[in-house]
């Protein structure tokens, strides 16, 4: 058999897998489909973002190669959220426009098959959700560099939703323009975080070039698509949306530039692998008293990963503080400090156990 007949043979072969593969992707619909329907009549949730990471872990252990396992989660990843579409059709909502870091983390905790709405507030995101038009929210909670989103933080002050999930995205910046070409670039755009963070890229690399600050990073690349003297500094997934190419990646000053994204819904998660539980709490003003509620994590022998404090908005000087523990509000250690805890503080509020996001993947 010579090259010509070999490669036809290897062709027809891969043309067996791929008719092999849509009828198994089709009989996982089916069986989803099944199961979404199972649901409905229990009243169980339809969707639990545990039960997708623990699939991720199986995969994880039987990858073989040579597909590399992040190559192999962003196929299920699809594959998945095609497959609970059958179940439900899920709205999603995030802080728009389409193109930004909470679009990417939305696509990524949920894949593109979901319905994503765009909202211009963080404040409309929490509403959304808690008015069910929408199943999920999702809202940047704190950045690596600049610290907490504070309003998203505040948000949960007068709401009842549950943090369901986290993602972290990591910030990267790229030079977008129409043609591909430097040369070409005689202005540049994009949100005035993104150009602070890539200021170094810019004296050197376009050093005399005008810079215009946008409301975002999006909004950068939309301009860039119908100007061909324009260039954006934004995501990967904006040169995607606007049809822009990449003239050079990864422009960012700080290559350790993550993002925290947290998912808002209305119910609890159950235990899990890796969890973490976020709550808040405030104090009396007393001598001690912080320290004799911080206590109780040690006590427990409880990693406490996060604490923040913001002013409460009740009263003046009166502050309430967010905490991030490692461990799920079902392990008997973690019941044992809550219990304890709530009777050391003048108000405690759960905001959700969830399954631990990775900062290099899910």
């Amino acid at each position: 058999m010579n090259e010509k007949e070999h490669l036809i043979k290897l062709r027809e072969k891969i043309d067996q897998i791929d008719i092999d593969i849509m009828e198994l992707l089709n009989r996982r619909a089916e069986i989803a489909k099944s199961i979404g329907e199972i649901k409905k009549g229990t009243g169980e949730e339809p969707y639990v973002p545990a039960r997708e990471a623990e699939i991720y872990e199986n995969i994880k252990k039987i990858n073989q190669g040579p597909l590399r396992y992040e190559a192999v989660v962003n196929i299920f990843r699809e594959i998945i959220s095609a497959c609970r579409e059958q179940q439900e059709p899920f709205k999603i909502v995030y802080l728009g426009p389409a193109g930004t870091f909470t679009h990417l983390a939305a696509i990524r905790f949920f894949g593109l098959s979901s319905h994503f709405i765009t909202v211009d507030s963080i404040k409309e995101i929490f509403d959304a959700v808690e008015r069910n038009a929408a199943f999920f929210g999702v809202v940047p909670i704190e950045n690596s560099l600049e610290g907490v989103v504070t309003h998203s933080i505040d948000m949960f002050f007068g709401t009842n939703l549950k943090i369901c999930g986290e993602i972290f995205i990591k910030v990267s910046h790229n030079l977008l323009n129409k043609s591909g070409n430097i040369e070409n670039i005689k202005k540049i755009y994009s949100h005035p975080h993104a150009l602070a963070q890539c200021r170094n890229f810019l004296s050197k690399k376009l050093q005399g070039i005008p810079v215009v600050e946008v409301e975002s990073t999006a909004r950068a690349a939309e301009i860039a698509s119908h100007d061909e003297s324009a260039g954006a500094i934004a995501s990967e997934a904006a040169s995607l949306i606007y049809n822009l190419y990449i003239v050079i990646r990864e422009v960012e000053d700080d290559i350790n530039n993550y993002t925290r994204f947290i998912i808002l819904g209305h119910h609890d998660q159950p235990l899990s692998e890796s969890n973490k539980t976020s709550l808040m709490f405030s104090v009396v003003h007393k001598a001690g008293s912080l320290y004799k509620a911080l206590e109780i994590f040690a006590k427990y022998n409880i990693n406490m990963s996060k604490i923040e404090s913001r002013p409460s908005k009740k009263k003046p000087w009166d502050y309430m503080f967010f905490v991030d523990i490692t461990g799920h509000r079902d392990m008997e250690n973690i019941k044992s400090a809550i219990t304890e805890l709530t009777e050391r503080v003048s108000f405690i509020k759960i905001l959700g156990s969830y399954k631990q996001g990775k900062i290099n993947g899910l």
